[in-house]
C-alpha cells in the first residue's frame, strides 16, 4: 500500500492542476445539485420492532385519518390572579384561540378545554390540545408560526399563555459553535506549524470535503428521505477527521523535507507513510459509523452512512488534494524546525551552534519509559474513578421538563404540572385490539378496570372505540413525570397486565404515545449497545492486527478505548444526572442521560480514538521495524507524533466544546460528552497508558504468531518498501559517482 500511495502522492503533486480541477468540479457539481434539489423536510421517524410503533401502525389502519403518531401541542392558559378560567371573558378568549388553531392546514383537531374537562380543579389553569397530521420534525414552519401567533393573541387579552409539546420541536442551529471550533482549529494549526500557509491547508481541504459531503446529502435528501438532521453529524465528523488527516500528512511532509528530500519526493513519502495511516484510521471511523445500522433505527442508520461517506471523501482529499496544494505552496511550507522569522541560512547556522534539545514529546515519553508502572497505575485509577458514576447511569429521552426555564415549552410544562400533576405532561395511550375477541366491549372495559388498579395512575379515560368497534383507545395519566422511573415501571405494568388479558379474551393490549415511544427507544438503544460494541471493536481489532502485525497492541487499543468511554460516561452522569458543576455548564435541569448518548459516543469517539492510536503507534512500529529497541521506538514515536496528535485532540475538543454553549440540553450533553471523551482518550489513554503498556511489554508488544504473520496481507504501513527503494537509489548514485 505504501508504494501505491507514494506514487499517488507524487502524481498528485506533479499533476496538481488536474487534481485541483477535479475536486473543484466535484464541489461545484455537488453545490449545483444541492441548490437545484427540492427542499427536503425532516426525515420520517419510526422505530421498527417496538410496541409503541406497532400501536401507531395499528391506529393508522383502524383509525384512518386520525394521525395517531402526528405532532401534538398543548396551549396552556392561566387566568390572572383572582380570576378563573371559567369566567366569561377568559372563556371567550380561549374559545376564540381554539377556533384560530383549528384553521391550520396541518391541524387534525383541537380539543376545547371546557368540553374535554381540561380545566384544573381550582379553575386557574386550562389547556387545549392541538393534533397535527405529521410528526413534529416534519411540521411546516408556518404551522409553528400560527401556533405561536394564536398564543400571542391570547396573551394580549390578559391571559398567561405558554405552548408545549413536540410540535415546537426543531433541529438546533449550531452555526456559531462551528465557527468557534474552526477559529480555534486555525489558531492551533498556526501554533503547530508556525506558518499561515501550512496551517491553512488542513482547514481548506477539510472545508472542501465537508462542502462536497454536505452538499451531496442535501442534493439526495428528498430522494432518500435523509432529512435535515442527517447533515449535522456528517458536518461534525467530516470537519473533525478532515482537519486531522490533512494535519498528519502535512506534518509528515515537513518532516521529510527536514531530512533533505526534494518536495515531490517528500510529498510522495508523506502520502505513502502518513497516508497509509490515514486510510486505516478512516476505515475504523467508517466501520464505527456504518455499524450504527445494528440499532435498527432507520434515521440513525442513514445518519451513520451519510457521515461515513463524508469521512471517505475526507480520506480521498487528504491523499490527493493535500499533495497537490503542497505543490502550489512550494517553499512557503518549510521543513520541520524552520518556522521562525530568521532567514533559512541564519536559522540553520544558529541551530548548528546550539545543542539539539529534545522536544516535549520526547521528554515525556522518556519519563514514561522510565516509570511505566507508576504512569499506568495513575492513568487507570484516574479513569476508573471518573467512570464510577456510570454505574448509576439512567437513560431516557429529553422532554420539555429538561428545557431551559426561559422557553415557553418549559413554562407550559411547569403550568401543566401545577394544575394537573406532573403526569399530565406525558399521557399514555393504550390501544386495545379486540378484533379476535368474542366480546370487544367487555375486553375494553376489562382493560380499563385493570389499569385503574395499578400504582402511579391518576386518571383513566373511558374506552374510545373506532367505527368498526373492534379497536379502542384509552388515555392513562400517570402520577409521575414522563422521564421518571415510576412512569417507565407503569408502562411495563400495563404491558404485563395485557398478557393476562390476551389469554382471557384474545384482545391485544399495546401502550404507545410519546412517553411510551421514548421508553421503547431508550430500551432499544440500550439493548443494541453491546452488539454494537462487539461489532465495531471486533472489526477494528482485526483491522489493527493487519496494520500493526501484533495481537497485544490492538487489544491494548480496544481496552484503552473502553476505559476512556466509561470515564466519559461517568463524567456525563456526574454533570447532567447528579448535577455536579451544573451551574458552570449551564445545566438548569438534571435528569436521565439521553438514551442515544452512549451509542453515539461509542461511534464517534471510537473513530477518533483509533485515529490517534494509528498515527501515534505507527511511528513507533516504523522505528521498531527499522531497527530501534522497543523502548527507544516508543520515544521516537512520541518525538515525531506527540505534537501532532496533541494538536489534533485540542482541535477536536474545541469543536465539540463549542456545543456546550447551546441552549438545547441534548446538544449541550453531546458537546460535553464528546469533548471530555477526546480529552480522556487522547491525553490519558494514548499519551500515558499506551506508552506505559508498550514499555512494559517491550518486544512482546510486537509479537505475532508465525502462521498468522504468513496469512495476513502485508500492507506495509511503515513504508518499509519505500525505505528499501531509497537505499537502492542511494547505492546506485554512489556507484555512479565512483
Amino acid at each position: 500500500m505504501a508504494t501505491f500511495l507514494y506514487k499517488l502522492g507524487r502524481i498528485s503533486f506533479r499533476r496538481r492542476h488536474v487534481v485541483a480541477l477535479i475536486w473543484v468540479a466535484l464541489l461545484t457539481l455537488a453545490g449545483a445539485g444541492a441548490a437545484s434539489a427540492p427542499a427536503a423536510g425532516n426525515s420520517s421517524f419510526s422505530i421498527p420492532g417496538t410496541e409503541a410503533q406497532k400501536a401507531f401502525d395499528l391506529l393508522e389502519q383502524r383509525f384512518p385519518g386520525a394521525s395517531a403518531d402526528g405532532a401534538t401541542a398543548r396551549v396552556v392558559f392561566k387566568a390572572p390572579s383572582g380570576e378563573k378560567m371559567t369566567d366569561p371573558g377568559n372563556k371567550a378568549t380561549v374559545q376564540e384561540t381554539v377556533k384560530e388553531l383549528a384553521d391550520g392546514s396541518e391541524v387534525v383537531r383541537v380539543t376545547d378545554p371546557y368540553q374535554a374537562k381540561a380545566v384544573s380543579k381550582d379553575g386557574s389553569i386550562a389547556y387545549a390540545q392541538v393534533s397535527y397530521k405529521v410528526s413534529g420534525m416534519e411540521l411546516e414552519d408556518s404551522s409553528r408560526d400560527a401556533l405561536e401567533d394564536s398564543a400571542q393573541d391570547a396573551r394580549k387579552a390578559g391571559l398567561t399563555v405558554e405552548v408545549g409539546g413536540d410540535a415546537l420541536q426543531t433541529v438546533p442551529h449550531t452555526g456559531t459553535s462551528e465557527i468557534i471550533g474552526i477559529a480555534v482549529a486555525a489558531v492551533v494549526l498556526v501554533i503547530t506549524f508556525g506558518s499561515l500557509v501550512a496551517a491553512g491547508l488542513p482547514l481548506l481541504t477539510a472545508l472542501i470535503g465537508v462542502g462536497i459531503g454536505v452538499s451531496s446529502i442535501t442534493a439526495l435528501a428528498d430522494a432518500l428521505d435523509l432529512g435535515s438532521t442527517t447533515s449535522t453529524l456528517a458536518m461534525m465528523i467530516g470537519l473533525a477527521v478532515g482537519i486531522d488527516y490533512a494535519l498528519f500528512i502535512v506534518s509528515r511532509y515537513r518532516a521529510e523535507l527536514a531530512e533533505g528530500r526534494d518536495r515531490e519526493d517528500a510529498a510522495g513519502r508523506a502520502v505513502g507513510t502518513a497516508g497509509s495511516a490515514v486510510v486505516f484510521a478512516g476505515l475504523t471511523v467508517v466501520i464505527a459509523l456504518v455499524g450504527l445500522s445494528v440499532v435498527n433505527i432507520p434515521m440513525l442508520t442513514k445518519m451513520g452512512i451519510a457521515a461515513a461517506g463524508t469521512v471517505a471523501i475526507a480520506v480521498l482529499i487528504a491523499l490527493t488534494m493535500i499533495p497537490a496544494l503542497l505543490g502550489y505552496a512550494g517553499r512557503r511550507v518549510k521543513p520541520a524546525g524552520e518556522k521562525g522569522k530568521l532567514p533559512g541560512r541564519a536559522r540553520k547556522q544558529q541551530e548548528q551552534d546550539k545543542p539539539a534539545k529534545p522536544n516535549l514529546g520526547t521528554r515525556w515519553a522518556s519519563f514514561v519509559v522510565r516509570r511505566p508502572i507508576a504512569v499506568l497505575l495513575l492513568g487507570v485509577i484516574g479513569l476508573g474513578a471518573a467512570a464510577v458514576p456510570a454505574a448509576s447511569l439512567e437513560l431516557g429521552l429529553p422532554d420539555d421538563g429538561s428545557q431551559p426555564t426561559s422557553t415557553t415549552q418549559r413554562r407550559a410544562y411547569d403550568l401543566l404540572s401545577e394544575g394537573f400533576g406532573p403526569g399530565s405532561n406525558g399521557p399514555l395511550m393504550v390501544v386495545v385490539d379486540a378484533k379476535d375477541s368474542d366480546d370487544p366491549k367487555a375486553a375494553f372495559t376489562a382493560v380499563g378496570d385493570e389499569i385503574k388498579g395499578l400504582d402511579d395512575v391518576v386518571t383513566v379515560t373511558p374506552p374510545a372505540p373506532n367505527k368498526a368497534g373492534d379497536t379502542a383507545t384509552i388515555t392513562v395519566i400517570p402520577d409521575s413525570k414522563p422521564s421518571s422511573v415510576a412512569t417507565e415501571d407503569l408502562v411495563h405494568s400495563i404491558r404485563d397486565k395485557g398478557a393476562g388479558i390476551k389469554a382471557d379474551s384474545d384482545a391485544n393490549v399495546l401502550v404507545t404515545g410519546q412517553t411510551a415511544m421514548n421508553i421503547d427507544v431508550s430500551e432499544k438503544l440500550n439493548d443494541a449497545l453491546i452488539p454494537y460494541l462487539v461489532l465495531v471493536v471486533g472489526l477494528a481489532f482485526l483491522l489493527l492486527i493487519v496494520v500493526f502485525r501484533s495481537i497485544l497492541v490492538p487489544l491494548k487499543a480496544a481496552l484503552g478505548f473502553l476505559l476512556s468511554v466509561m470515564a466519559a460516561l461517568g463524567a456525563v452522569v456526574a454533570v447532567f444526572q447528579w448535577g455536579w458543576l451544573a451551574d458552570l455548564m449551564g445545566v438548569e435541569q438534571t435528569g436521565p442521560v439521553m438514551s442515544m448518548m452512549p451509542i453515539f459516543m461509542v461511534g464517534v469517539v471510537f473513530g477518533l480514538a483509533m485515529d490517534y492510536e494509528v498515527f501515534l503507534v505507527t511511528r513507533m512500529r516504523e522505528a521498531y521495524v527499522h531497527g530501534e529497541k522497543a523502548g527507544q521506538a516508543v520515544v521516537t514515536g512520541f518525538k515525531h507524533g506527540a505534537r501532532v496528535v496533541t494538536a489534533a485532540a485540542v482541535i477536536m475538543m474545541a469543536v465539540f466544546a463549542g456545543f456546550i454553549g447551546s441552549s438545547e440540553s441534548m446538544v449541550k450533553m453531546i458537546g460535553f460528552g464528546l469533548a471530555i471523551a477526546v480529552f480522556f482518550d487522547a491525553f490519558v489513554v494514548r499519551m500515558a497508558i499506551v506508552p506505559a503498556v508498550l514499555a512494559l511489554l517491550g518486544r512482546k508488544a510486537w509479537w505475532l504468531p508465525r502462521w498468522l504473520d504468513r496469512a495476513l496481507p502485508n500492507v506495509d504501513i511503515e513504508g518499509e518498501a519505500l525505505r528499501s527503494q531509497s537505499d537502492r537509489e542511494d547505492k546506485a548514485r554512489a556507484l555512479a559517482r565512483t
